[in-house]
């Protein structure tokens, strides 16, 4: 691992480093971050995805948020710095009274939320006019189309619903030309891990060095003998890269379930999380790290390993049948290993936090 060949280190410059990772092939502005739009009709799921995933609302409370009635913008600082626009579903961005380029320009992917227990005729029109309007100024946009609320459908009626929407969508760009419109498609509900796997391929489309982090994982795995592993945004529960061996739900709602349960205990005794207002030197400091190894009742993947990699992201392991208590001096030495690249990989992993108080 330490001679790994995909590594990618991050060329010295006397410029400071920008920290986002986003592939911006529209930036104009470029203020750094980049932005995911959430796009859809009224009353579409919108404003609970960004609630759920983003600020850790329990899926039950978001019956009762508001309408959105106007474009809602928050910052997330992780790995990453990124925003979330939440668009309420009666604009019409393409107005002239809207300023196409400013909404557009420092793009990272639109999410259209499409209601699958809805009529979503018009969500699918309004949709394809939406890429056909972006295609003339900003063809390279990433489109994800959130077919949601999948929770309350039969599985039949769920995969019908599903392969109906695509069909429409495909069919109705073809016909004005574009065989090929970078948009993929993915079903979600707030109501189980879909939403956050589907989050986690959107971002992972925004990192450009997910080959390297990809070939890390590979090497951790194949030297440590783990069957699978993931790279987690501690704060959404995001997993910005994983192996590429073939990933199965299961295992992710495993890993997801289980950072939730350390990471709560290492907000006491783990890593110093930036404060809010960015004094750190009130903070107290904990231990360097959060480390587990449990044993879990269950075929196949029998042993879990989290160690925190820095303040944003979680290193968790899915190994086999092997004892790991013969293995885990290895494990301990590689994951430092990819720990060390890591630092490379994103400069930012080790930054402080710094707010400066206003003028």
């Amino acid at each position: 691992m330490e001679d790994l060949p995909d590594a990618e280190v991050p060329h010295t410059d006397p410029v400071p480093p920008r920290f986002h990772t986003g592939r911006l092939p529209n930036s104009k502005a470029g203020d750094g971050k980049p932005r995911l739009l959430l796009m859809g009709q009224r009353r579409s799921g919108k404003s609970s995805i960004s609630s759920v995933v983003f600020h850790k609302l329990p899926p039950s409370e978001t019956l009762y948020l508001e309408t959105t009635t106007r474009i809602k913008k928050e910052s997330m600082h992780s790995f990453m710095d990124f925003q979330v626009w939440d668009f309420p579903g009666h604009l019409d961005y393409f107005d002239p009274a809207f300023d196409v380029d400013n909404i557009f320009e420092e793009i990272g992917a639109l999410i259209w939320v499409i209601d699958a227990q809805d009529e979503y005729l018009e969500a699918i029109m309004r949709l394809n006019t939406t890429i056909l309007n972006l295609q003339h100024s900003y063809p390279n946009i990433n489109v994800e189309v959130f077919v949601h609320k999948v929770d309350g459908l039969s599985e039949d009626y769920k995969g019908d619903t599903f392969r109906d929407i695509i069909q429409r969508v495909q069919d109705e760009l073809s016909d004005h030309g574009y065989e090929n419109a970078p948009v993929s498609f993915y079903q979600t509900s707030i109501y189980d891990h879909s939403i956050f796997e589907a989050f986690s391929k959107v971002i992972q489309k925004l990192i450009p060095q997910l080959p390297t982090l990809e070939a890390l994982l590979n090497s951790l795995c194949s030297t440590c003998h783990i069957e699978k592993a993931y790279l987690f945004d501690i704060m959404s529960k995001i997993y910005i890269a994983t192996d590429t061996s073939p990933t199965d739900i299961g295992s992710y709602e495993i890993c997801s379930d289980y950072i939730d349960v350390v990471i709560d205990v290492s907000e006491i005794y783990g890593w110093d999380r930036p404060s809010e207002n960015g004094d750190a030197d009130l903070q107290e400091t904990g231990n360097n790290d959060a480390e587990s190894l449990i044993t879990m009742e269950r075929k196949g993947n029998n042993y879990l390993y989290l160690r925190e990699i820095n303040k944003y992201l979680a290193l968790i392991c899915l190994m086999g049948d092997d004892s790991p208590s013969e293995k885990k001096a290895v494990i301990d030495y590689n994951v430092g290993v990819f720990q060390a690249a890591l630092k490379q990989v994103f400069p930012r992993a080790e930054r402080d936090i710094v707010v400066q108080s206003p003028s």
